[in-house]
This record gives structure tokens, C-alpha cells and sequence, in this order.
């Protein structure tokens, strides 16, 4: 039987609603347990940082699985084993050890999000892959919309340290469905041709060499920043316009509810997307929208989080469709986790220099943060203009897969 749709988005969806809610469960466990919110700060970015080096690593021991479901369960399982073992040492070793163990585990931290799309077109047939991808990016924006709504209501009805087991518990409810993903019988051919090390080099050089997967991966990175800005802002944004810093957390579910509104109108008429134009498109309608932050009024505020949504939510799926499109089928699972881990390194970027700025001015950290966003527009028109000065068009899809070696 063949292995349905549903049951890959149940999977993906319980996997990253764990990942949303590990991050604040474990800032708020930090806080509780050291009455110190640096504390709690440092697991936070312990557990994120460290995606930029696990990500491309782990995706290429995934192109060269024969079970890559099998291997993204097992990193599953050592991602919740990580957030187990912080809540035993917490309080009872030095800081420095926990930071550390989180580190760990943030290597796997990809696993949860660029792992599961990698595998996406071995679920569906070419032919669904579009609407698939909306769906799949659907889980993204349910996932950061739930993720730390549920972490603060656990913790404050059963305590901090339940937040980190109930996501815990999420993540494991998607062991199965990860270790029942589609094999690749082409991955013992693979591994006898070439090495982790030539598959990394590979990887990064189809990321560079591909002009629309380079310019969507740049724009995509420097986008994130300015939406790391706008989450480290929230607080600031809910205490001075809404009267109440827990206000923040209302500013960020209307923006996760928007980009979840606008995904599912895509999975609706997936053909109407048109996915390099909607990730350049994306970048200027968020740069109007944390302009309109900017004026720290109620009804503005609520406006610019609906347009930021509505304009994130579609650019995930546009990112998604460009990656499927270029990206050759034997680096697939490098190439999603590579981006993944980019990703979270632009958002760690914003948010540690949205905190400083703000304190500085709020209104001006949302101006730097529509700033980026421009910024993220322009790198993506020079990657095009540069590409297209190039002696020849860079290759792509099945050109690319003759270029980088064999093809599955």
C-alpha cells in the first residue's frame, strides 16, 4: 500500500508543533529553574544555533539512506532524548553543561523541518507535488501558531517543566510515521560512488550553481532576519500598543493564522502560485508591513501581523516548490536541511539584534527589520542580474543532476 498524504501531514505536523514548542518550553524551564531569564535565553539559542552545522551534515547522510525515514525517526528520537536529559541535569549541573547538551541536540533540529519536505515527492506523484507542498508548508504556519501557544498554557497549568515533556511527547507521536516513510532503493549505488564529504561539496555547489535556487535561498535567509526582529519585538509591541507584554503572543498568533489562511487558499488553486515571483513578491509585502508596525498603534499593528502572514505563509510554499524544482533528486535531503538551517541562522541573527535595537527604539527596529526585507529583495535581483552575465545559464533540475554526477 502506498504510503498516503494524510498520514505524512499528521507526522510532519506533530513533529514541528513539538519543535515551536520545545523553544519557549525550554526558555521558560531555564527561567523556573535558575530564577534568571539569561538562563533560560542561553538554552533557547543554545538548542537554535547549532542548526546551521547539523543541518547539511544530516541531510546528506539522508540522501544516501536506503531507509530515510528510518534515520530522520532516530533523529527524532535523539532530539527528544536531548530535551529529556536537560530537564534531569538542569539545576543539577553547571549551566554550561546543559547550554551544551542543547547545542547537541540542536544539531538535529533541521530533522523536524527540512527532513520531512525532503521526502515529500517519494509520498505524492509529480503531478500533486504542488498541492502537497502547500499542505506541507500549512504545517509550518500551524505548527508556529500552536507551538508556543501550547507551551505557555501547560506551563501554566502543570508547570515548566511538563511544557518540555508534552513536546517531547508530540515529537514522539511522529516516530512512526517517520520510520515508515518510503525507502530509496538507489541510495547503495550512491554511497559506493561518492563520499559524505563529496555529497556536502556537491550540495552547496547545486545550492550556488542553480540561479533560482541561489537567489530564493539568499532572499529567504535575509528575510528571516527581519522576521526575527519582529518576533523579539512582540513583547515590546504588545506592553506599548496593547497595554500588556503578554499581548505580544496574541501579535504573533495573528500573523501565524494569516500565513496559515493564505497557505490553505494556495492548496486550494496551487497552479495560480508562481513560485519565483511570490518569494521576490513576499519580501517587499513584508517590508510594507513592519513599516505599518512601525506607527505601534492597535489597529495598524493588527493590519501589518495579517499582511506579514499573508505574505510568509506563501513565501515558505514558493520556497518549497523552487527547492523541489531544482533541487537534483540525489541531494534533495541536503539541500531542504541546508536551507532549513540557513533559515534558523537569519532568525537567530534577527532576533539577538532585535532585542538591543528595540531597547534603543522600538519603531526604528521595525524600520531595520523592513530594511532587511528590502535588502532581501535586492540580493534577490542581483543574484539574477549576476547569473544572467554568466558565460552560460546555470544548470538545473536534470542538467544539474548530469553535472553533480549520477542520478538516482
Amino acid at each position: 500500500m502506498r504510503y498516503r498524504l494524510p498520514l505524512y501531514v499528521t507526522g510532519a505536523a506533530a513533529a514541528r508543533v513539538g519543535d515551536e514548542m520545545s523553544g519557549p518550553a525550554l526558555l521558560l524551564v531555564g527561567i523556573a529553574a535558575t530564577d534568571s531569564a539569561s538562563a533560560g535565553s542561553a538554552l533557547l539559542s543554545g538548542i537554535t544555533i547549532s542548526a546551521a552545522v547539523g543541518g547539511p551534515v544530516f541531510g546528506a547522510l539522508l540522501d544516501r539512506a536506503a531507509a530515510p525515514g528510518r534515520l530522520l525517526a532516530g533523529a527524532l528520537a535523539a532530539y527528544s532524548a536531548a530535551l529529556i536529559v536537560i530537564l534531569l541535569i538542569l539545576g543539577h549541573l553547571p549551566l554550561p553543561v546543559v547550554i551544551a547538551t542543547a547545542v547537541l541536540g540542536g544539531l538535529l533540529g533541521p530533522a523536524l523541518a527540512g527532513g520531512w519536505t525532503s521526502q515529500l515527492p517519494r509520498v505524492v506523484e509529480p503531478a500533486g507535488l504542488p498541492r502537497a507542498t502547500a499542505l506541507d508548508a500549512m504545517t509550518y504556519n500551524f505548527a508556529s501558531l500552536a507551538g508556543p501557544v501550547l507551551a505557555g498554557v501547560v506551563a501554566v497549568l502543570a508547570g515548566a517543566e511538563t511544557g518540555v515533556v508534552a513536546a517531547v511527547a508530540l515529537i514522539a507521536l511522529a516516530l512512526p510515521v517517520a520510520w515508515t516513510l518510503p525507502a530509496d532503493p538507489t541510495a547503495s549505488s550512491r554511497r559506493r560512488e561518492t563520499s559524505v564529504a563529496g555529497d556536502l561539496v556537491s550540495g552547496f555547489r547545486a545550492i550556488v550553481r542553480a540561479r533560482s535556487l541561489a537567489r530564493a535561498t539568499v532572499a529567504s535567509v535575509i528575510s528571516y532576519i527581519g522576521v526575527g526582529m519582529l518576533v523579539t519585538c512582540s513583547p515590546l509591541l504588545g506592553a506599548e500598543a496593547l497595554g500588556a507584554t503578554n499581548a505580544g503572543t496574541f501579535l504573533l498568533a495573528a500573523l501565524a493564522a494569516a500565513s496559515l489562511g493564505a497557505n490553505v487558499l494556495v492548496a486550494k488553486r496551487p497552479d495560480v502560485l508562481l513560485p519565483d515571483t511570490t518569494v521576490l513578491g513576499s519580501t517587499l509585502v513584508l517590508a510594507v508591513a513592519f513599516l505599518l508596525a512601525a506607527t505601534v498603534s492597535p489597529v495598524p499593528l493588527f493590519i501589518a501581523m495579517a499582511l506579514a502572514g499573508a505574505a510568509a505563509g506563501p513565501q515558505l510554499t514558493a520556497l518549497f516548490a523552487v527547492r523541489h524544482r531544482e533541487a537534483p533528486a540525489r541531494l534533495r535531503g541536503q539541500i531542504f536541511t541546508t536551507g532549513a538551517s540557513l533559515k534558523i541562522t537569519g532568525y537567530a541573527i534577527g532576533a539577538g539584534i532585535g532585542g538591543p535595537i528595540a531597547t534603543w527604539s522600538l519603531p526604528g527596529a521595525l524600520v531595520v527589520a523592513a530594511g532587511f526585507e528590502v535588502l532581501a529583495a535586492v540580493s534577490y535581483v542581483t543574484v539574477t542580474a549576476v547569473g544572467r552575465r554568466g558565460e552560460a545559464p546555470p544548470p538545473v533540475g536534470a542538467a544539474a543532476q548530469q553535472q553533480l554526477g549520477p542520478a538516482p
